[in-house]
């Protein structure tokens, strides 16, 4: 299957502070990233790391190894996926997102509220998996 320009976001990325790595997917036409790996995915007990600032209740007790973090971007032409939200475990918020490739290796990640100007943008660089 030949990969199409849409598809260029998928694989594994690590966030600008070096803390997790995302594995971007695409399922039905959407663009989806979960947490693959975190640089201390332990608490100071030694147990996996959970959702603690999740407001839903019933979410702080789910691990965020594993957790989809990044859903329902669509490309929408000129290396950008829009129509997504990211969720940032440190706050425990959900954000609107939009993602600009810069370059094969490089993603602009825009998290915000209301609007694109009112955000942050965390650059993020793809894993490049060593062969065997």
């Amino acid at each position: 299957m030949a990969q199409t320009e849409a598809d260029a976001i998928v694989g594994v990325w690590e966030s600008g502070n070096g803390k997790a790595r995302i594995k971007i997917d695409k399922a039905n036409d959407k663009f989806n990233g979960r947490i693959v790996w975190l640089r201390e995915p332990n608490d100071e007990a030694g147990k996996p790391k959970l959702d603690k600032n999740n407001p839903e209740e019933a979410l702080r007790s789910k691990p965020l190894l594993g957790y989809s973090m990044l859903k329902g971007f669509s490309y929408k032409g000129e290396k950008k996926w829009e129509d997504g939200t990211i969720y940032d475990p440190e706050s425990g918020s959900t954000y609107s997102c939009t993602i600009t490739m810069t370059d094969e290796n490089t993603l602009d990640v825009r998290g915000y509220i209301g609007v694109s100007l009112f955000g942050r943008t965390d650059v993020w660089k793809r894993v490049v998996v060593k062969k065997k």
